[in-house]
C-alpha cells in the first residue's frame, strides 16, 4: 500500500455545532471537532464539565439540544432508529464499572452480544469468546464469575465484551477509575496494542493525566465555566504550546499556570 494512502486522514466521527442540555440548563454549547479513523481520542476536562454527557450523545443515549453527530456522512440523530441501530452495531462501549452481569461467567458475558445480534453457532460463539478473552489477557478465565477476579480484570473482561462484534469504534467511560496505577498502566498498554492490531478508533473519557499522555493522539477539552470547548488536538502539543491558563492548569495539575488560570476563569 502506498505510504500516502496509509497515512491518509479519514474522519470517523464529526461533531458539528453541538449543544447539550437538560431542559433549559446548558451543559456544553458550540462543540465542533473531528475524530479520525484510528485515533485514540480523549474527551477531557474538569469534573462536571459534561464529558459523560457528550459520550452519551455520541453513543445514542442522549439526543443533543442542537447540532449533528456524523458517522462518516450519516447524521446519527437525523436518521430512523433502525439505521441508528446499524451504526451502533459497529461500536462497542466499556462503561466505567465494567457493567458485567454478576450472575454470568466471563464467557457468558462476552457471548451475550454475539447470541443477541448474530445467528452464529454455539461452537463458533465459543471460539470468538475465547479469542476476545485471549486478546485482553484473560485466556483460561472463561468460567470465572466477575466477583472472582480483580477490578482490572473486570475492566479487561468488559473490553472483551465490547469487542465481541468486531466494532470499528470503541467508547470508554473513565476506564482507569478504581484501578491501581499498575493496572491502569496495563489497560493503557492494552488499548494501544488493540488500536495497532485491530485498527479501531478509541474514544475515551478520562481525567487521568498518565493515561492522556500515554495513549492519546487527539482530544477535545471541555470547560465548565464557559460551557464550551476551549482546546483540541494532541495533548502533548497542548502542553507545550497552549497559552490558555485553564488548559495548562489541567494538564500540569497546577505545577505551572495555576494563578493565571484562576484569573482567566473568574474573568
Amino acid at each position: 500500500m502506498p505510504k500516502d494512502t496509509m497515512n491518509k486522514v479519514e474522519p470517523h466521527i464529526t461533531v458539528q455545532d453541538l449543544t447539550m442540555a437538560y431542559g433549559d440548563f446548558v451543559i456544553q454549547r458550540n462543540l465542533d471537532f473531528t475524530i479520525n479513523r484510528g485515533d485514540v481520542f480523549i474527551i477531557m476536562g474538569g469534573s462536571g464539565c459534561g464529558k459523560s454527557t457528550l459520550l452519551k450523545a455520541l453513543v445514542g443515549l442522549k439526543r443533543p439540544a442542537k447540532g449533528k453527530v456524523l458517522y462518516g456522512n450519516v447524521s446519527f440523530w437525523d436518521v430512523e432508529p433502525d439505521e441508528q441501530d446499524v451504526i451502533m452495531r459497529r461500536c462497542g462501549v466499556l462503561y466505567q464499572s465494567g457493567a458485567l452481569w454478576s450472575s454470568m461467567t466471563l464467557a457468558e458475558n462476552v457471548a451475550l452480544p454475539l447470541e443477541t445480534y448474530t445467528e452464529l453457532s454455539q461452537s463458533r460463539v465459543r471460539e470468538i469468546v475465547s479469542l476476545k478473552l485471549s486478546l485482553v489477557g484473560l485466556s483460561g478465565f472463561e468460567e470465572f464469575y466477575p466477583s472472582e477476579i480483580s477490578g482490572g480484570m473486570q475492566k479487561r473482561a468488559g473490553l472483551a465484551r465490547a469487542m465481541a462484534l468486531d466494532p470499528e469504534i470503541l467508547f470508554f467511560d473513565e476506564p482507569s477509575a478504581g484501578l491501581d496505577p499498575i493496572s491502569a498502566r496495563h489497560l493503557d498498554e492494552l488499548i494501544l496494542e488493540l488500536r495497532d492490531s485491530l485498527g479501531a478508533t478509541f474514544v475515551v473519557v478520562t481525567h487521568e493525566l498518565a493515561s492522556i499522555f500515554t495513549i492519546a493522539n487527539n482530544c477535545v477539552f471541555l470547560d465548565s465555566a464557559s460551557k464550551t470547548m476551549i482546546a483540541g488536538g494532541d495533548p502533548r502539543t497542548l502542553l507545550s504550546e497552549s497559552t490558555d491558563p485553564r488548559v495548562l492548569l489541567f494538564l500540569t495539575r497546577g505545577e505551572r499556570g495555576a494563578s493565571t488560570a484562576k484569573e482567566a476563569v473568574v474573568s
